[in-house]
């Protein structure tokens, strides 16, 4: 296990340097979001808000991961939370691809739809509060939307989580046959 593509990448999900870069990706992302709602003030509308949670997962599994990853276990289960993240992020983001050119039609309410014991729009109205019905996302840079770089991000994100998982698998898999 400790040679080949899958070693060297399961060597690298086990760094810290690892869950740093997607700690800081993540923060990015939110960043930018905030710089769009706050200093552009372009309002997000609920799958955008939904896109935050999912990133705002990120970033909480990424820090735990930090301190945990040396765990075999709690390192997979991070990897394959991240996983669940990837996929939650590119539904959302392929709902509001959609929704911006006209091919899904999603429930666009002002309603965050998130259970009254989880109401992250009541405790965290800066960054989770919805303020606007679906449509377009804002262009970012050389006419790419908004949702488009979601779409395309989340995709990328979720084919690396799961070659992680994978390798990180694989490893955990050969640790337990050389000590059993």
């Amino acid at each position: 296990m400790n040679d080949g593509v899958f070693g060297r990448f399961a060597k690298i999900g086990n760094s810290a340097a690892y869950w740093m870069l997607l700690l800081v990706i993540g923060l990015c992302f939110e960043g930018v979001a905030l710089y769009y709602q706050y200093v552009l003030e372009l309002q997000p509308c609920v799958l955008c808000i939904q896109v935050r949670i999912w990133v705002m997962a990120l970033i909480i599994v990424s820090l735990v991961a930090i301190w945990m990853r040396r765990n075999a276990v709690m390192n997979l289960l991070a990897h394959m939370l991240t996983v669940v993240i990837a996929i939650g992020m590119l539904e959302r983001s392929y709902q509001l691809l959609g929704t911006e050119r006209g091919f899904t039609f999603s429930d666009c309410g002002l309603d965050l739809g998130m259970p009254a014991w989880f109401a992250l729009d009541r405790w965290f109205p800066v960054m989770f509060k919805v303020q606007t019905s679906c449509g377009y996302t804002p262009e970012l840079l050389f006419g790419i939307t908004m949702a488009e770089a979601l779409i395309v991000s989340s995709a990328v994100f979720l084919l690396v989580s799961a070659v992680m998982v994978v390798s990180v698998l694989l490893g955990f898999q050969s640790s337990q046959d050389a000590t059993g």
